[in-house]
């Protein structure tokens, strides 16, 4: 999998998923999530608990949300939140690939570190499937299906922060390389 991301992973073709992802994120942000918050009374969604919920916390909001705002969640949050963790995943994982390949040699095990978007797209979809099954299941409640959804959102949020992290740190350490062999870049 790895070498196959590393094949995909050239200038234009991450240009072209990172605009793809960021436009569903900004959108995410500025108009679906805002739009199904609006029914939850203050409340934060399930999403945006980077640190997990309880099951009590998940049993409240979905009882504050109500009828419409369920609705709203399945039908306008969770279509782009289905397509966001595939388009973070494939993005970012060619974006590691690019800059690994530039500071690391392709026996090195860091190489592995491509596959973190992927783990954190997957805990995503994870989080999004406990999210629906809760929506869509109401008012009927598992305590159980609560903690693992938080879980996958804790899970999540741990990796994308990680990945967030040593990203930047590669980027740092491009950089730095380049200037100190810039003849190693001059053909791209």
């Amino acid at each position: 999998m790895i070498k196959f991301i590393e094949s995909k992973a050239s200038r234009a073709n991450i240009i072209v998923m990172l605009a793809i992802t960021i436009a569903v994120y900004v959108y995410m942000l500025l108009v679906s999530l805002p739009y199904v918050m609006s029914f939850a009374g203050g409340m934060r969604l399930f999403d945006l608990m980077p640190t997990g919920y309880s099951p009590e916390y998940a049993e409240n909001l979905l009882g504050i949300l109500g009828a419409d705002g369920r609705h709203a969640y399945l039908v306008r949050q969770i279509p782009f939140d289905m397509l966001y963790p595939g388009l973070f995943a494939i993005s970012y994982a060619m974006l590691s690939a690019f800059i690994l390949k530039n500071i690391f040699t392709s026996t090195n095990k860091f190489r592995y570190l491509i596959l973190l978007p992927i783990f954190a797209g997957l805990f995503d979809y994870l989080e999004n499937t406990g999210i629906i099954s809760m929506l869509i299941m109401y008012p009927d409640f598992s305590k159980t299906l609560a903690s693992v959804s938080s879980v996958c959102t804790v899970l999540k949020s741990l990796l994308t922060t990680v990945f967030f992290l040593l990203l930047g740190l590669g980027i740092i350490l491009a950089v730095v390389r380049r200037f100190k062999s810039p003849s190693v870049y001059r053909n791209g």
